[in-house]
């Protein structure tokens, strides 16, 4: 007579908040774009030192769209081909979908290319910028409120009270400056293959691994699931 299994408490239902760009995707948006004006490196320059929090994320996104005005409104449609999705994160988001456990993304990014891709994954809560387009053409602005660090924690706090999640139970994952208010105000803020200051200030970072292995952090994956890079409480 074999002994008796003893049974196992299910992981409790959680929420999970994802940056995009170099979270979700390999690049950066507006350097996609940015390359189609000429502008990569310029605006490169840029993005690296708000994510590395050296400048003020809205300051340094004014600067940045505005080196896109003239570009024709068709190069959006461009650029959202030419995504590239973060390895492993479609089996990520899979597995969160299959458990049941509600899933957003919060991009300092562009509703244009985001609300596509979110759409592709299966994802309806989605906060991001928006371009300013006249007569067909980019004009180098933004419309409506930045979605800044201070947005993205707003953005987490409004998706747990819609999905009635507490907030000891929700779960950001990012890489710059922009995403420290939200990781801080999760339950479990993970840095992931994160400028420096944002490992420091996360609960958890992950390193040089795909995007899965969150489901590790998170107790989801089996011990026969792919190994990835280091993780560090």
């Amino acid at each position: 007579m074999s002994d008796p299994v003893t049974p196992t408490e299910p992981p409790r239902r959680r929420l999970v908040v994802m940056d995009v760009d170099s979270t979700v995707i390999t690049g950066e948006v507006i350097e996609m774009l940015a390359a189609h004006a000429g502008a990569r490196a310029e605006v490169a320059a840029i993005t690296d030192r708000a994510m590395r929090g050296e400048i003020d994320f809205a300051q340094s996104l004014h600067e940045r769209v505005a080196a896109l005005a003239g570009l024709p409104v068709g190069v959006l449609e461009a650029v959202r081909a030419e995504l590239v999705l973060t390895p492993g994160a479609e089996r990520l988001i899979s597995e969160l979908h299959r458990r049941g456990w509600p899933v957003g993304l919060v991009s300092g990014g562009f509703i244009e290319v985001v609300g596509p891709l979110a759409e592709e994954l299966g994802i309806a809560f989605v906060r991001a910028n928006s371009l300013e387009v006249i007569d067909g053409a980019l004009t180098g602005r933004v419309t409506g409120p930045v979605i800044d660090r201070a947005a993205k924690a707003a953005a987490l706090r409004e998706f747990a009270a819609l999905q009635g999640v507490p907030l000891q139970d929700t779960v950001a994952i990012g890489d710059g400056a922009n995403d420290l208010e939200m990781l801080a105000v999760a339950g479990l803020g993970i840095a992931y293959n994160a400028k420096p200051l944002v490992c420091d200030q996360a609960d958890v970072a992950i390193l040089d691994a795909p995007l899965d292995a969150v489901l590790a952090v998170l107790g989801l994956d089996s011990l026969d699931a792919p190994g990835g890079g280091p993780v560090d409480g």
